[in-house]
């Protein structure tokens, strides 16, 4: 048990720095000039009750799913309450705050509790990295009311 122990503790040791040092040096997908994201619905500012419809706008670039590499194309990823941004150089996480819309969604149903919420878009690439310069659109406020 002790040499097993042992022998995965080397593993480790050599491949974490190497995944993460990969993970540091992803190539990132151009953005072209202009490109802009947005939040059509809600408005920042306006008070609902949950669900609710969050809907997606994009110019300059067009929607294509993860996994699909085609220029000038991304997704979309939703982030809930989420300061600061995740590093904008390795794909997004998806997480209960960071939600993907890999499959080209341009709007979804979302369900908070009552209270005061942020949210704010970033598009990413066919890997979930956000594109240079990052597409990110204003961080909206918003409250939801029981």
């Amino acid at each position: 048990m002790k040499t097993i122990t042992l022998i995965t503790s080397i593993v480790l040791s050599v491949w974490i720095p190497i995944i993460g040092a990969q993970q540091a040096t992803l190539p990132r997908t151009p953005a072209p000039d202009g490109a802009l994201a947005y939040i059509q619905s809600p408005n920042d500012g306006d008070e609902m009750s949950s669900p609710f419809t969050v809907r997606f706008g994009l110019r300059g670039l067009g929607i294509a799913p993860a996994l699909t590499q085609f220029p000038n194309t991304g997704h979309h990823h939703l982030l809930v309450d989420t300061d600061p941004l995740p590093p904008e150089n390795q794909p997004l996480p998806a997480t209960d705050k960071i939600i993907h819309y890999g499959l080209g969604q341009t709007e979804t149903e979302l369900e908070l509790p009552p209270g005061v919420h942020t949210l704010q878009m970033v598009v990413g690439d066919h890997l979930h990295i956000p594109h240079l310069p990052p597409v990110i659109s204003q961080r909206i406020t918003i409250t939801v009311i029981e």
